[in-house]
């Protein structure tokens, strides 16, 4: 069976607001954690390249990694991608098509932060660094009306393909939620795989729309990190945030059940 550990990051920022802190990481600790992986011999993927690798259409190296980045700050630019460049490291940055700092008459939701413009995406995505979906104004996609869920997934990818000049076909779920409902609307918007969070190692035997990865946060030092990716006590590392994350799934459903019965959705 094949193991793969994906890498979840926000902001990389000595500074972070309220918001992103509890999420963000410091460069000086995403700059440690990139050269442990070097020096263990991982070999960073995009998450497409992996999915292409897992349905066999190309090799799979011998220790895979995958790198991702939610929501699209604009400290991915300034901070991350010259660390992931010194490395020659591959990445997928998850974009918030409604967020984006110019997106003008698009502008949807609330950015937590500064975020990235289309001109740095299009850089971005120019140094082999995959840009993926997240949604147009990063909503909890499993409580929202159908239409209203398809035009989140349609917009956001229209506009990313658009503005990229590049095909995208990998996303991630706002705050890593999902239903059966929503995956089959993210299969039928064009994507061919979607990240969730879970915090556990991603296998083969996943789900394509639900692929598991690992929270890299401000408060992820540097021993967690390796025995994270390394698959040493994944489960122990993020107990606390694998027991909230099924309870709060309980919640989730029975939210959206009740909406459903008073004629809300």
């Amino acid at each position: 069976m094949t193991r793969v550990p994906i890498l979840m990051y926000h902001s990389v920022t000595d500074t972070p607001n309220e918001e992103t802190r509890p999420h963000s990481v410091r460069p000086s600790d995403l700059e440690e954690q990139l050269a442990y992986l070097a020096e263990s011999g991982f070999t960073p993927m995009t998450l497409g390249d992996l999915v292409a690798s897992l349905n066999k259409t190309s090799a799979m190296p011998v220790k895979p990694i995958v790198i991702t980045f939610d929501d699209g700050y604009a400290d991915f630019h300034s901070h991350a991608l010259p660390l992931l460049e010194r490395h020659r490291f591959p990445a997928t940055v998850f974009l918030t098509s409604g967020w984006v700092a110019d997106a003008g008459p698009d502008a949807a939701g609330r950015a937590l932060d500064d975020m990235l413009s289309w001109g740095q995406a299009r850089e971005i995505a120019q140094t082999g660094i995959e840009i993926g979906g997240h949604s147009h104004s990063h909503p909890q996609l499993d409580q929202l009306r159908t239409e209203d869920l398809r035009q989140e997934l349609r917009k956001n990818k229209g506009l990313l393909e658009e503005k990229i000049g590049a095909p995208v076909a990998t996303m991630a779920y706002p705050f890593g939620y999902s239903s059966a409902r929503v995956r089959r609307e993210v299969r039928k918007a064009g994507y061919f795989a979607a990240c969730a969070v879970s915090n556990a190692i991603a296998a083969d035997r996943h789900d394509m729309l639900a692929i598991p990865r690992l929270t890299v946060a401000g408060n992820t030092t540097i021993s967690m990190f390796r025995r994270a990716v390394e698959g040493s006590a994944v489960p122990l590392i993020y107990l606390r945030e694998r027991v909230l994350t099924k309870g709060y799934a309980v919640v989730r459903r029975t939210r959206y059940g009740l909406r459903r019965v008073r004629g809300d959705v």
